[in-house]
This record gives structure tokens, C-alpha cells and sequence, in this order.
């Protein structure tokens, strides 16, 4: 991508924070008809969507433009959805808040924005040396996470559903090779979530700054390193011309859910059929996130190596079994000090035992074979 082109994608990267909206229940069809379930068809509703991505943003952005024009479609018009990207109703990181309020029906983002809100939300996005994304569907779909999820939200009259996912991601870009957990002392790295809170452990500084910003920080050196998502956004941002070495594995985010929040007077407003259809949608735009990244990340990585010489480089198993000892410190101390934490994380660990233990002997051993 030239310069230009880049310069255009990052411009409309706002904040990898949020955005609001103003939002309100309008309209209706003089005529009412009423189908077999009892339920208004004729009524018409336009809503609004606020997202914590920039508009139109590659995948992300995309994905929640979709996920409206999918509603729209299936409601044969009945619900109409606008989409806002990051700043352009309201300031970064108040998509729960305007969702809350009722002035936007539907958030778009990743709970572990909301940590300030309520410290169990994080847990429904990524956690470090957690579950990959397959992994991560089973406990919230078939495993009683969602239902964990739905309780953590609704004090906030929220209610929470899977609507993408990242995939694992990368471990970030560095200037500087990373050989002991030494090197990471004094680190100023872009990074959000319990990945950040695991690299002040190991006495870095996790910094959170907008997606637009980190060309910039990094270049500049307001940051030593940075995260992101994976190859094909990272490819996109132009990480490469001003970063040497790319690491691997996103010990992080192995499998970052992205979600869609709905204004619970809002949702039970709409006759039942509407409420299936936005489920439907979510769930959709749940699967479509993942295939796109799994099908673009790998093409992207080799051109990063192949075409512009990125140094590929993974963590030292050393390195990597100190972060997860770090990472078990953090969760330790936020279920210390919150109850719903606690709760939500047993059932999480319960889960990833158990799961891991399945992939042993499924997954696991067929990679195995294909490797050897």
C-alpha cells in the first residue's frame, strides 16, 4: 500500500475506543397487519449503532455495516440500522454509556473497554494464555458464558451477544528483539485489556492510545512497541516501515471476541421475530469476522516477510512462561477484589480445562500429524 493509501486507512482509525449515538425509536405504518405470532409487521423502526471502530473500518467496521444491512434485509425493511464509526456522535469510549442511556439502541466494541465499568467485561473478550476463538464460541454458546455475560450487563439494562471475532492474534511489533522478560522492562507498549495490566507486571508501561495514533507514537517513539490485531490490518497500518521485528504468538488475545450490545427496553420494544432477526445477525456477523481474518492473515504475513523483510520472530518459551505466570497474578488479583470476576472467571478456567483437554486428543495430535 503507498503512502497515501495508508495514510488514508489510518486517518479513519479514530479510536480504538468508542463512539456514540443519538438514537430513537420512530415511526409507524398507519396499517398494522399482525402475523401468526401476534406481532405488529407493519410497524417500522430506525435505530442506531455506535461502534468503538473507525467507519467503515477494514473487517471490524465492516462487519457492523453488514450486520445492519443483514437486519434490514431480513426484516424486509421493518428495522432499519445507522451505523456511526468511532467520533462521529460522540467522544471515544462512550459506546456503553450511550447505549446505556437509550440514545443509541446498539453498541458495537469489545467488552474489555468497558473494565472501568464493570472488571468481569473483560473477560468476555480476551485473557491472556486463554481460549482460541472455537474455543471461546463453545463457552459462551454451549457453556454457559453468555448467560454469565447477560448478568454482568444487565445492571447496565444491556444485553450482550457474540458478534466477531479476531482470531489469535500477533504478539506485536518491536524495535528491539525481545530475548529475556528483562527486555520488557521499561517497555512502552501500546496494548489494552489484561494483556497491559500483565506487561506493567513485568514492569513495561501499557499505554492505550487510538488506532489513528500508533503509526505515529511508534514512529516518533512515544511507544516501543505495539499490538494490534493480526497480518492483514497490521499490513494495512504500515507497522512494517517503522518496526523491525513481528512476534509471535498473541499470547494476549488468543481469540478476542467482539461483541453487539442492545438497550434492553429498546430490544423488548420489538415484536419477537425482530428480536430473533438481530440475534440471527449478531450470530452471522460472528462467524463472517473470523473467516475473513483467517483467510487474509496468511497471505498478509508472507508478504511482510517476503516482500518487505519483516523479521519474524517468536517469544522464548522463557519469556512466554513469565508472562503466564504474571498473567495468573492479575487474574488472581482483580477475582480478589470482585465477586462477579470470580464467578465469571471459574466458570471460564472450568471450561478451558476442560476443553483443552478434548483439543489433546482432537486438534492437537491431528496437527501433530500433519507436521510431522
Amino acid at each position: 500500500m503507498n503512502k497515501i493509501g495508508r495514510r488514508e486507512f489510518v486517518k479513519h482509525a479514530g479510536a480504538t475506543a468508542a463512539v456514540g449515538a443519538g438514537a430513537v425509536l420512530t415511526g409507524c405504518q398507519p396499517k398494522q397487519q399482525t402475523s401468526a405470532l401476534g406481532v405488529v409487521t407493519k410497524k417500522q423502526y430506525e435505530w442506531k449503532m455506535v461502534t468503538t471502530w473507525p467507519p467503515h473500518f477494514k473487517v471490524m467496521g465492516e462487519g457492523a455495516d453488514m450486520l445492519a444491512e443483514w437486519v434490514e434485509r431480513m426484516s424486509e425493511g421493518r428495522l432499519k440500522i445507522t451505523v456511526y464509526g468511532a467520533n462521529e456522535l460522540v467522544p471515544a469510549l462512550s459506546v456503553f454509556d450511550a447505549v446505556r442511556q437509550g440514545s443509541a439502541e446498539i453498541g458495537h466494541g469489545a467488552a474489555y473497554y468497558w473494565a472501568g465499568k464493570a472488571k468481569a467485561t473483560q473477560f468476555f473478550a480476551a485473557v491472556p494464555f486463554g481460549m482460541n476463538a472455537q474455543q471461546m464460541n463453545a463457552w459462551i454458546y454451549a457453556g454457559g458464558g453468555l448467560e454469565l455475560w447477560q448478568e454482568v450487563y444487565a445492571p447496565f439494562d444491556l444485553m450482550p451477544m457474540p458478534a466477531g471475532n479476531t482470531g489469535v492474534q500477533m504478539g506485536g511489533w518491536f524495535n528491539r528483539e525481545i530475548n529475556s522478560v528483562d527486555d520488557l522492562k521499561g517497555l512502552k507498549m501500546r496494548i489494552p485489556g489484561l494483556g497491559g495490566k500483565v506487561i506493567k507486571k513485568a514492569g513495561g508501561a501499557a499505554i492505550l492510545s487510538a488506532g489513528g495514533e500508533i503509526y505515529m507514537n511508534l514512529e516518533r517513539g512515544v511507544i516501543d512497541a505495539t499490538e494490534w490485531v493480526g497480518p492483514y490490518h497490521d499490513y494495512l497500518m504500515g507497522f512494517h516501515k517503522i518496526a523491525k521485528y513481528y512476534y509471535y504468538p498473541g499470547w494476549h488475545e488468543p481469540g478476542t471476541v467482539l461483541e453487539m450490545f442492545v438497550n434492553k427496553k429498546a430490544f423488548e420494544s420489538l415484536p419477537a421475530d425482530l428480536q430473533e432477526i438481530l440475534k440471527t445477525a449478531a450470530f452471522r456477523s460472528n462467524v463472517g469476522m473470523l473467516s475473513t481474518f483467517e483467510s487474509k492473515n496468511n497471505s498478509y504475513l508472507q508478504k511482510l516477510i517476503n516482500e518487505h523483510h519483516v523479521q519474524l520472530r517468536r517469544f522464548p518459551d522463557a519469556v512466554l512462561a513469565k508472562l503466564r505466570e504474571y498473567s495468573g497474578e492479575v487474574i488472581e488479583e482483580i477475582c480478589e477484589d470482585d465477586a462477579m470476576s470470580r464467578k465469571v472467571y471459574k466458570s471460564f478456567h472450568k471450561f478451558q480445562q476442560q476443553v483443552s483437554r478434548w483439543a489433546d486428543v482432537s486438534e492437537k495430535s491431528y496437527y501433530g500429524v500433519l507436521l510431522s
